[in-house]
């Protein structure tokens, strides 16, 4: 309703787009589902986005690493670089565009099972269809409303992450600025995205998907770790970038995922 009185009656009303950011594995995509289900619930279209949905092509990433082929953060999928930003514009500016009936567009996917779970773009002809009218947009992901930070900074965590930091410096223009309300899941150590992220590709391996093996997953969330420890902090203490404080919900996490009373804000203690 807040969103909605910011304009007139007659104005065409662009969907109120809500970041979801939160580390691997730790409840984002099911808390996005579940939100998606309560709007559409409520009468509200909705429509769901996730950063992953932009990575490059595998043949792109692959080029990516050849730019780059003493630094492992930008070998594969993950960090910032990794990401088609003008897919990811474009998406985002036809998606707040929805405010009609009768409206339609194609948003983008990803395959993270394709070659052996490094992933690539999922083929156009199975991308999901958006109809309007379009109220919200729920928009997740691992690295959304991170801030670059002074070079010194990050080079004391990994050298690798100067690069990264440079890369992150044209995030907050394609992403972050088309979001006015944050949910930032706060969990106390990103050591724990390893056994999370283990979790899932069990899971996807149970499912009959080629997925990565244990050393794999080792090796693959090896390379978002450094970014976690030079960017958590200063996302848990000054908020997303570019967010309101007044539109701002941090949920704490333990280590099995369940909400922390006594956080920054807990359902289960009300």
């Amino acid at each position: 309703m807040v969103h909605r009185a910011r304009y007139n009656d007659g104005d065409d009303i662009p969907p109120l787009v809500i970041g979801v950011s939160a580390p691997q594995g730790s409840g984002k995509t099911t808390l996005v589902f579940a939100l998606d289900y309560l709007f559409r619930v409520a009468g509200r279209n909705s429509a769901t986005l996730s950063i992953d949905d932009f990575y490059l092509t595998a043949k792109e990433q692959n080029e990516l690493r050849d730019r780059n082929p003493a630094n492992a953060l930008l070998e594969f999928r993950g960090n910032a670089g990794s990401h088609d930003l003008q897919l990811s514009v474009e998406t985002l500016e036809s998606l707040i565009k929805l405010t009609k009936e009768g409206m339609k567009m194609k948003v983008p996917r990803y395959d993270k099972s394709a070659f052996g779970g490094r992933g690539d773009r999922a083929d156009p002809s199975v991308w999901p269809e958006v109809e309007g009218p379009l109220e919200v947009v729920l928009f997740e992901g691992w690295m959304l409303g991170f801030k670059p930070l002074p070079n010194e900074v990050v080079k004391e965590v990994d050298p690798q992450l100067e690069v990264v930091n440079k890369n992150l410096e044209a995030y907050s223009d394609a992403w972050d600025r088309f979001i006015q309300s944050w949910i930032v899941i706060k969990i106390r150590e990103p050591g724990s995205v390893y056994q999370w992220r283990l979790q899932a590709e069990v899971a996807m391996r149970a499912d009959g998907k080629p997925g990565m093996s244990d050393e794999e997953v080792m090796d693959f969330v090896s390379r978002y770790l450094p970014a976690y420890h030079a960017y958590l902090p200063t996302l848990y203490k000054e908020g997303p970038n570019g967010s309101n404080p007044d539109h701002l919900l941090v949920i704490d996490i333990d280590e099995n995922r369940n909400p922390i009373c006594g956080g920054s804000w807990d359902i289960s203690c009300l």
